[in-house]
């Protein structure tokens, strides 16, 4: 630790009050230093599992044959490109490639501008988008200290909470929605584009009913504006409903980004759009990366989606997801700090309350369960706008016995920690 302090500098973050310190990774294992062994519930970058053979045998093949950049021809990023899209509905045709899902969510605000002419971007009060100057600005809860101006562009509609502010249509956040609009509109910005991810991950993932999505979807075009949806975290099948959370939640958007999983931890991201989107982009802007869309990056996103499909993980993590929530919910009868049990396939948790009748959120206790949980072997984190809820995340092959022994460790854990200290 120190030296990562004299060779990083200061507040490089951590996980846990004691560092885990890995070495190794295999499917859903995790080995430290020490040998010992954890259950991966937490990361969803390594989707398709820790060193995943198909994976690392398409990196390895085209890092011995050719790796170069997009402005020389090669087969590979049009070959993924098209097998790509081809799991998206027809409007979602075209493609740009990054490195990162904040590379990928700047573009999009990008393409938003150039589309419609103007500025306005609206986010949830409750999210994270990247971190790029411009895309850094839409974290409320961590937002930089100087904005170079941005902010001026930015407005923000709460969070939807379906346990505190249950919105079973959604028309109570498309009238929120609406209503920002109206606001940037007469404040000189206009409007330009929502983006918001369809799942609400970071948010607390809240328990909306599929469709939940299109009385806002209708307010952004009635506006004239762009939807953009951010499934970075939530794409790939991690709902284990739908390859995309925006089909789950009943929308097509205008624009899609993609990140973190896309290609197994190789930095790879992605915008997703119609042609005609891109195209206005193309002219309005000039945009080149050296990295993004290389073979190398090419071959092993292109792995990921054959994983996937060969493997049934999409399938897998609707069949697990699904016992693991009946097994909170089991625990939700035993356990009084549980007020919540929400999720979709395999991104699932509990929200952690002081109090079931105030909800009042028990932030302390949650960090006290995730340390215990992290001492035992198991490895999972949080989320929220209160920082309460169990974050359950794991890479797709996580299957039932996996999740015995997470939701066992769970039981243990909060039959001893204590609620107050």
């Amino acid at each position: 630790m120190n030296d990562r302090a004299r060779l990083l500098g200061p507040n490089v973050s951590t996980f846990y009050d004691d560092p885990v310190h890995f070495v190794r990774g295999e499917g859903v294992w995790l080995w430290d230093a020490d040998g010992r062994k954890y259950l991966d519930c937490y990361n969803n970058v390594p989707h398709v599992g820790h060193c995943n053979p198909r994976v690392v045998d398409a990196i390895c093949r085209q890092a011995s044959t050719l790796n170069t950049h997009t402005r020389y021809l090669h087969d590979g990023i049009i070959d993924y490109v098209e097998r790509l899209t081809g799991t998206m509905a027809p409007a979602l045709n075209t493609a740009i490639l990054t490195c990162t899902g904040s590379e990928a969510n700047d573009i999009a605000l990008r393409m938003a501008e150039a589309a419609t002419g103007k500025r306005g971007i609206i986010a949830t009060d409750a999210t994270y988008h990247g971190n790029t100057s411009l895309v850094s600005q839409l974290g409320r809860s961590n937002a930089p200290a100087f904005g170079f101006g941005l902010e001026q562009y930015l407005r923000f509609v709460e969070a939807p909470d379906s346990y505190r502010h249950p919105d079973p249509d959604g028309t109570r956040f498309a009238a929120a929605v609406a209503h920002k609009i109206e606001e940037v509109e007469q404040d000189g910005p206009g409007f330009a584009a929502l983006v918001i991810c369809p799942y609400f991950l970071n948010e607390g993932f809240p328990d909306n009913p599929d469709g939940w999505l299109k009385a806002t979807a209708e307010q952004v075009r009635k506006a004239g504006g762009v939807l953009i949806c951010d499934e970075v975290q939530s794409g790939f099948g991690r709902t284990g409903t739908h390859l995309w959370a925006h089909e789950k939640m009943g929308v097509v958007p205008d624009i899609l980004t993609l990140g973190k999983p896309m290609a197994n931890g190789h930095p790879v991201g992605a915008v997703v759009a119609g042609a005609d989107i891109v195209a206005e982009f193309r002219k309005g802007y000039r945009y080149f990366n050296t990295f993004a869309g290389n073979p190398v990056s090419c071959a092993a996103a292109m792995a990921v989606l054959e994983e996937l499909e060969q493997a049934e993980l999409v399938a897998n993590a609707g069949t697990v997801g699904a016992y693991a929530r009946s097994r909170l919910l089991a625990l939700k009868d035993k356990h009084e700090v549980i007020g919540d049990v929400r999720g979709s396939g395999l991104i699932f948790g509990a929200e952690m309350v002081a109090h079931r009748s105030t909800k009042e959120p028990s932030s302390g206790f949650t960090d006290r369960v995730i340390n215990a949980m992290r001492q035992r072997g198991i490895i999972h984190s949080k989320l929220g706008r209160y920082k309460n809820t169990l974050k359950i995340r794991p890479p797709m092959p996580f299957s039932i016995a996996n999740a015995d022994l997470l939701l066992d460790t769970l039981d243990e854990v909060l039959s001893h920690a204590a609620l107050h200290t």
